[in-house]
């Protein structure tokens, strides 16, 4: 039974270790509509083995505030989609790898509004390869 806690223990610490993070833009920034933003996305280096597939990045508009509305589950406005290969950065030992992406603010976002930044992340891990996904999300202002 104890060995079972601990596999599972594991893959679950292994799993998180694999997760990627949206370091730019910072949650709350104020965006204009139809304007390109970069979006940085962070790896942090793990120990076991992975394999980077690809993600997806979307804007989806809130209806209210984006904490009322579940958008754990959707994209969106589909921003960019393809390859993800997070790289080291040589000038900035403490940095993980990251990406960077120019995407485009839907130009129909209504100023005054929220808008959710999503991303699904796609990559193989472990030994045997298995498939994890993961999405996260950030609320965004509209500005004028």
């Amino acid at each position: 039974m104890l060995y079972y806690l601990f596999a599972l223990a594991f893959l679950v610490a292994s799993a998180f270790a694999q997760r990627c993070q949206i370091t730019a833009p910072a949650e709350w920034s104020t965006v204009k509509a139809g304007s390109n933003i970069t979006v940085e996305l962070d790896r942090p280096m793990t120990l076991s083995s992975s394999q980077e597939v690809a993600i997806a990045i979307g804007f989806w508009p809130c209806n209210g505030p984006c904490n009322r509305t579940d958008v754990t589950q959707v994209l969106g406005t589909l921003a960019y989609r393809g390859a993800y290969d997070p790289q080291l950065n040589t000038t900035m030992n403490w940095k993980p790898p990251y990406e960077n992406f120019t995407v485009t603010v839907p130009a129909h976002s209504v100023p005054g509004t929220e808008v959710s930044l999503n991303v699904a992340h796609f990559s193989l891990i472990g030994a045997g390869l298995m498939p994890f996904l993961e999405t996260l999300n950030i609320t965004l202002k509209i500005g004028s």
